[in-house]
């Protein structure tokens, strides 16, 4: 594509200038409007400036990823109230050494999330669960956030289905999953380990001991000064079993909402049965607890000695009570069981190859038909801000694109940039991670893919198979670079500002230390490992 005229070159700078700043100050002085509308912004420069028609703006808005955003947020919501977070929690929780094990346990969780689920999905899923994790733990956000980015960018290269740039590809290369995931898997265990020991070398201190009690004194300091920490929020997110102890102080409404907290079901049944017989020996004792349970005045004790058919009514009608928390726990388990097959269903229809975003879709309607109720609680927790964000951001990026700057770069480099050579790898894998954290990384692979996979095939190939694989690579780590580098970032970034009560804000200075050394250093360690 040959450079625009001098003038559209100059506008799309300019308009891509006002989406760039704003993506990475959202609060800058001069217009502080947010990311959000700093994206619209830029989008809308795009069309008035001429360098690209409203017909063309529209046209550059990918569907299919939004489309599976919204999917993926909305399973998300479900998943939620079939308390996968519990079990999660449990998982890194269990035998837990500390912040260091705990850090690492989240990468971990994090890259084989996002080799399934897309990286853009397990953001979206875990991060607020990772941020209370954190607090609940007394440990620094801003290392757990990082680890969260970070790995489900690295985890995601292993599997066409990872992202959207792996699907781009696959699609364009016609490489197998199975020939996919062998090609990429090693690079992406060693790069994940790579990238945890990079995190615990950089907070080391701020997870040891000793800075954890810190840590929880700062916390305390901040609460007594009038920042609490909201419990309900806590217990919305509990991650250890609930115990049947608490139950007595709440109704039985409540008592069904909490009990898919527990992480043992099994003795539920023999749990209720002891109860109704301690009922039968010792009526007094369950009247005075059933009455306080139920807020209701205590019976008089002449009355409850002197009339038996009372009491055998009040005892049939703690049966009934029984008997119906009993129904209605069983109807949520077997809710929340149907929850996790669809769940399982989706992964496996991705696995197959189908349509993505229509996978994402499908799964969100059959969750809802199965809730059978109102959606809109679920509906409400989909981050429509975040969506709008990506629109502006596709108009702004394929704006960018016309202006023919990134391709007469690429034109310039190609000769020197030969996958057959250590230097010719070395200088793509560079030119891929600049372009990807400036045009982002979708557009990097429509740009580069089919020119680099053409000067591959004139060697062999093989060597055509191991360029896209390359670019695959290169392309998703790149996205660690910087906050604005990958659209997970900015999830991690976004959803984190939203959870109630905590939210934290990930700065672009506060990522980017950590997020150059760790892109470089992984990029480099995973090119080792990546054959024909």
């Amino acid at each position: 594509m040959a450079v625009a005229a001098i003038s559209k070159v100059v506008l799309g700078l300019v308009a891509f200038s006002v989406f760039w700043v704003l993506a990475v100050f959202p609060a800058v002085p001069v217009l502080p409007i947010g990311r959000t509308a700093g994206a619209l912004l830029s989008a809308i420069l795009m069309v008035l400036f001429g360098v690209m028609t409203p017909e063309q703006a529209f046209a550059s808005i990918d569907l299919p990823i939004l489309a599976l955003l919204f999917g993926t947020m909305v399973v998300s919501a479900y998943l939620e109230r079939a308390d996968l977070f519990a079990h999660l929690g449990t998982l890194l929780s269990w035998r837990s050494r500390g912040g260091k094990d705990l850090l690492f346990r989240v990468c971990l969780v994090a890259a084989v999330s996002s080799a399934f689920f897309t990286n853009d999905t397990a953001c979206v899923v875990l991060t607020a669960f990772v941020l209370k994790l954190a607090r609940r733990n007394n440990l620094p956000p801003r290392p757990f956030l990082l680890a969260l980015a970070s790995s489900a960018n690295v985890g995601s290269t292993a599997t066409p289905i990872g992202n959207p740039q792996n699907l781009v590809i696959a699609s364009l290369s016609g490489i197998t999953f199975g020939r996919f995931l062998l090609g990429l898997l090693p690079a992406m265990l060693l790069g994940v380990l790579v990238n945890a020991s990079i995190l615990l070398i950089f907070f080391f201190k701020e997870l040891s001991v000793d800075n954890n009690n810190d840590v929880e004194s700062n916390i305390n300091s901040e609460s007594a000064a009038g920042d609490p920490f909201d419990e309900e929020d806590v217990i919305a997110h509990r991650f250890f079993p609930a115990t049947m102890s608490h139950v007595t102080s709440v109704d039985s409404d409540d008592w069904i909402r909490t009990l898919p907290s527990l992480s043992r079901d099994t003795s539920l049944n023999e749990t209720l049965r002891n109860r109704a017989g301690t009922s039968a020996e010792n009526p007094a004792t369950t009247t005075e607890s059933t009455t306080a349970a139920n807020s209701t005045p205590p019976q008089e004790p002449a009355a409850a000695a002197g009339d038996g058919s009372e009491e055998a009514a009040a005892r049939q009608g703690r049966g009934k009570r029984v008997s119906h928390m009993v129904k209605r726990f069983k109807k949520h388990y077997l809710w929340r069981t149907c929850v996790y097959l669809v769940t399982v269903g989706m992964l496996v229809a991705l696995l197959m190859g189908l349509n993505m975003a229509w996978t994402a879709i499908t799964a969100a309607l059959v969750l809802i038909v199965l809730d059978f109720t109102d959606a809109q609680p679920c509906l409400e927790k989909v981050s429509y801000s975040l969506l709008i964000f990506f629109c502006g951001m596709f108009i702004t990026v394929d704006g960018f694109n016309r202006t023919g700057i990134p391709s007469a770069f690429w034109d310039f480099i190609e000769p020197h940039a030969r996958v057959d050579k250590p230097g010719g790898i070395a200088l793509l894998a560079l030119v891929v991670i600049f372009l990807s954290n400036i045009a982002s990384n979708v557009p990097t692979v429509l740009l580069l893919g089919s020119r680099v996979a053409a000067s591959a095939a004139r060697i062999s190939a093989g060597q055509e198979s191991k360029a896209w694989l390359i670019l695959a690579w290169v392309s998703t780590v790149a996205g660690n670079l910087t906050l604005v580098g990958s659209a997970a970032n900015l999830i991690v970034c976004e959803q984190a500002q939203r959870v109630k009560s905590i939210g934290y804000t990930l700065s672009f200075f506060a990522h980017l230390p950590f997020g150059f050394l760790s892109t470089l250093v992984v990029t480099a360690v995973g090119l080792l490992l990546i054959r024909e």
